[in-house]
């Protein structure tokens, strides 16, 4: 074979350059060929391009044939006697048919999305799923607590709130953040670093609220799943026909029958070993030490986020569940007769104890920010997180509602996690209890190294702090430890919930939403004595809020 013929070299103050940094591709999904970036039609609809660029450094090194480089010292050649002719004449430029399949990448849709977004319905239903959580199982409870009426108001009434707070954080940080901008930084900014330490703290309240409800729940779980296979296995479980499907735990069981006492397992026979260490509030907390304990001691919690989904899965559950039910046991309400078994108070006093949960069950307000900023379509955040507040009211709705007006005891029956209502033997109460321990296993350890990060963040320390097993451990240790006291001392869920969503809400919900509003309006020279009232009103409204989950018994 001869010996190709070199052709002269381009002078690069006579020519222009030919390095194309892109590829385009048309509507129709089909591949095109590397275009310059300044590619545009002229009048007599013909392509004013350089063709194509020769990646034998960059992107394709090593796959270039020989038949494509010689179209390449082609291209270069009639790239030289196309400097006489104008830009609007194409007769010069390589047809795209000759240009070599190497140089065409293939076109995939969905592919020219900004790295890390993502649509308004994911994002609509990651709200979602992000807000609800554990207070779920007290939203029955806690309509018990306001009366049908009360509850349904309270519930429209704190979803508005939250939903307005929480937008005007994202209209905030528009305004005055940047792209790794959260609250506390916003805080810190529009009114100094002691607001910037408040957000801090009231979100470590809000993480650690979390890790001891969850830590009752689990331990809850836990009982109730062992103690069903326990007697199954032994024989123990006897259910007749005039077995109760449903439970009033309020009401006081026979002497030295009292499982729920905190010295019950010394008062048990000693024939009786099972129940005398397997106890939900003295050895069961403990017991979980062992296995969550290694979980939360992990340096990197990414492996548990594979599991989110469950958690959509067990809000799905828990609806047909609690529709299953109401639709076995029929409307069971009186708002007439207060003498009546089914009577179904319009409001009670101690509706303070909703809007104590309602506070932690709408709360999004310290990772709103990061979740909106993966939304696409950044003008569609406040529609899509208005969307987002309206399905989690609506599903708040529905478990809460239907299980009040149905239940077919007296409503003060209630728990504050609903499961309890129902018999150890009942075998969906049973996989709902088996479905939850599994999600609040994956999900505690990302709660736990959220307070990680956020403890090493506040104290300064370096970020291999995050991988030192000394700091880790210590942290750990304490969290657990106060996990395993509430657990055993008061393991209330409903109690424990309302007073975080109180104490946190007062300042996250209701504060500094309020106050970063009206400096950022100060320093625009729009504030008016208007928004100084409306926005003082609202944290008015937090602090009363937590002053009253004092007086409710």
């Amino acid at each position: 074979m001869s010996e190709r013929p070199r052709l002269p070299r381009r002078h690069p103050s006579r020519y222009p350059p030919n390095n194309f940094e892109d590829q385009t591709t048309d509507s129709g999904g089909e591949s095109q060929p590397l275009l310059s970036s300044d590619t545009s039609r002229t009048s007599n609809n013909s392509y004013t391009r350089r063709p194509f660029h020769y990646q034998t450094q960059r992107r394709i090194s090593g796959q270039i044939d020989e038949s494509s480089s010689a179209t390449y010292n082609r291209f270069q050649y009639y790239n030289k006697l196309r400097s006489t002719v104008t830009e609007e004449e194409p007769a010069l430029i390589i047809p795209d048919h000759v240009i070599p399949p190497t140089f065409f990448l293939p076109y995939i849709p969905g592919a020219d999305r900004p790295s890390g977004k993502q649509s308004s319905i994911v994002t609509i239903f990651a709200i979602w799923n992000t807000i609800m959580g554990s207070s779920l199982l007290s939203m029955p409870w806690g309509v018990s607590q306001a009366g049908l009426g009360g509850g349904l108001i309270l519930m429209l009434f704190m979803s508005t709130i939250c939903l307005y707070t929480t937008w005007r954080l994202l209209k905030i940080n528009q305004l005055h953040g940047g792209e790794h901008t959260e609250v506390p930084d916003l805080s810190k900014k529009l009114i100094g670093w002691p607001a910037e330490i408040a957000a801090k703290i009231f979100s470590l309240v809000v993480l650690l609220g979390a890790t001891i409800v969850y830590w009752v729940l689990m331990s809850n779980f836990l009982y109730y799943s062992v103690d069903y296979f326990y007697t199954k296995f032994t024989g123990e479980l006897n259910v007749t026909a005039n077995s109760s499907t449903i439970l009033c735990p309020k009401v006081p069981l026979p002497p030295n029958n009292d499982s729920s006492s905190l010295f019950s397992f010394l008062q048990a026979s000693p024939e009786d070993s099972y129940h005398k260490w397997w106890n939900m509030y003295t050895t069961v907390p403990l017991v979980l030490i062992p296995f969550i304990g290694p979980l939360i001691c992990c340096r990197d919690a990414t492996f548990f986020t594979k599991f989110n989904s469950v958690g959509t899965l067990s809000v799905f559950y828990l609806l047909i569940f609690i529709g299953i039910k109401g639709f076995q046991w029929g409307i069971n309400a009186d708002i007439h007769d207060s003498n009546s078994p089914s009577f179904t108070p319009i409001f009670e006093s101690s509706f303070p104890a909703l809007s104590g949960l309602l506070a932690l069950s709408f709360f999004i307000h310290n990772i709103v920010i990061t979740v909106m900023k993966n939304n696409q379509n950044q003008e569609n955040n406040g529609r899509d997180l208005s969307i987002a507040y309206v399905l989690v009211t609506m599903t708040y709705i529905i478990i809460g509602f239907v299980f009040y007006v149905t239940f077919p005891l007296a409503k003060s029956c209630i728990e504050d996690n609903i499961l309890n209502n129902f018999p150890g033997w009942d075998l969906m109460a049973v996989t709902a209890r088996i479905f939850l321990l599994f999600q609040l296993v994956t999900v505690f350890p990302l709660v736990a190294y959220m307070i990680r990060v956020q403890v090493f963040a506040a104290l300064k320390l370096p970020a291999t702090s995050l991988q030192a097993r000394g700091p880790i451990f210590a942290l750990n240790t304490l969290i657990i430890c106060l996990c395993v006291v509430f657990a055993i001392f008061l393991p209330k869920i409903g109690t424990i919930a309302r007073f975080t969503g109180a104490i946190s809400g007062m300042v996250y919900v209701f504060t500094l939403p309020c106050l970063l509003h009206m400096i950022s309006l100060y320093w625009e020279n729009r504030l008016t004595c208007f928004q100084v009232l409306i926005h003082t009103i609202i944290p008015l409204i937090g602090g009363i809020n937590l002053l009253a989950q004092f007086f409710v018994l």
